[in-house]
């Protein structure tokens, strides 16, 4: 399973700039990140060690 970001994201990066597989990027709207590659995640959590709001989480 894939991390998911939730409703929390402020849209500051630091998620996006810590994936190491560049699997996060911006939604079309330009104001949140979200998972853009699923299919890519290996679930490191690297995204959710540095968001300062809690908004990666692994989905269930």
């Amino acid at each position: 399973m894939a991390y998911k970001i939730n409703d929390n994201c402020i849209a500051c990066g630091a998620c996006s700039a810590e994936c190491p597989l560049g699997c996060i990027g911006l939604d079309e709207s330009g104001e949140k990140y979200q998972v853009l590659k699923p299919e890519d995640c290996i679930e490191c959590g690297a995204c959710a060690g540095v968001c300062p709001v809690e908004a990666p989480n692994p989905e269930e």
